[in-house]
């Protein structure tokens, strides 16, 4: 039985405190605790806000008032918590936030009766280790990146998956992607769109330099390593386009299958083709 409900919300947005009320006035008339993010209880006025990190603890389903950008964000700090995720959209349609203003009143009550479908996303744990050294991890929904600043020079980056070799791509960058992600950098990269629900990777260069470097799909429980070898001291990793650091060179990326799963509640009145064919024109003559 649903008791205790959590809200991030897209910061600075102009309507994010009345929308952010009205979902309060909602589930306080059915007897439903609702806790704010720290930021979004001060813009509404509340006494009392949580911590982005401490909330997913304390609640039993999250809302996020925002884009895919800030759902994406509020995944990875849920990570392995396994709490279902409302995705509101305050914009255009988005491929994670597929609830609209105009339907929010019936996803509430849907949410209110246990009346939903989760859809279950993969997530990736990525790691970069430098002289045998773990100097970064992180877990992911969308994508990691390797690229380069803009005066940097080609990138060689030796990938094998599972101990075998694949290519030594030379390039400006590399994603690895997963299938939610793939409608994101992987796509404008060149890579393919592969549905929300198969269990697989996509490993996509980006700009290579050799004719014959293209994507490339792979089980998704491979390992991918990745050392990286350049000139320059201005390559990145990031991880879902929001969070990174710097890479020296003989750096090494693993990236795998995360045993975390982001749960996303679906909308019941559109499917995942119909958001292609709205978001991306898919399809169309």
């Amino acid at each position: 039985m649903l008791k205790k409900i959590g809200v991030y919300a897209k910061k600075n947005h102009p309507d994010v405190e009345r929308i952010a009320l009205e979902v309060n006035e909602y589930f306080q008339r059915h007897k439903i605790q609702v806790f704010f993010e720290d930021h979004l209880a001060e813009q509404v006025g509340q006494v009392k806000g949580y911590s982005g990190e401490e909330l997913p603890d304390l609640v039993d389903l999250i809302i996020v008032l925002g884009g895919d950008g800030t759902l994406i964000s509020v995944a990875r700090l849920i990570g392995h918590r396994n709490v279902p995720i409302l995705g509101i959209n305050l914009g255009r349609l988005g491929f994670l936030t597929e609830v609209t203003l105009d339907e929010m009143p019936a996803m509430l009550d849907r949410v209110t009766r246990a009346d939903y479908v989760i859809s279950e996303r993969m997530m990736l744990d990525a790691s970069i280790r430098r002289n045998g050294e773990v100097v970064g991890s992180y877990t992911v929904l969308n994508d990691v990146v390797i690229n380069k600043g803009a005066l940097a020079r080609i990138i060689d980056m030796s990938t094998s998956v599972d101990g075998r070799h694949l290519s030594t791509f030379r390039a400006d960058g590399l994603i690895i992607s997963t299938p939610t992600g793939s409608t994101g950098y992987n796509l404008a990269a060149g890579g393919p769109i592969i549905y929300p629900e198969i269990n697989s990777l996509v490993i996509s260069p980006i700009c290579p330099h050799m004719l014959t470097n293209r994507p490339i799909v792979v089980w998704s429980k491979s390992m991918i390593e990745v050392e990286v070898s350049f000139e320059d001291d201005v390559v990145f990793f990031t991880a879902d386009g929001q969070v990174g650091r710097k890479l020296l060179p003989g750096d090494i990326l693993e990236v795998r299958r995360s045993e975390a799963r982001t749960r996303l509640i679906s909308s019941p009145t559109r499917d995942y083709f119909e958001i292609l064919r709205t978001k991306l024109s898919w399809g169309e003559r």
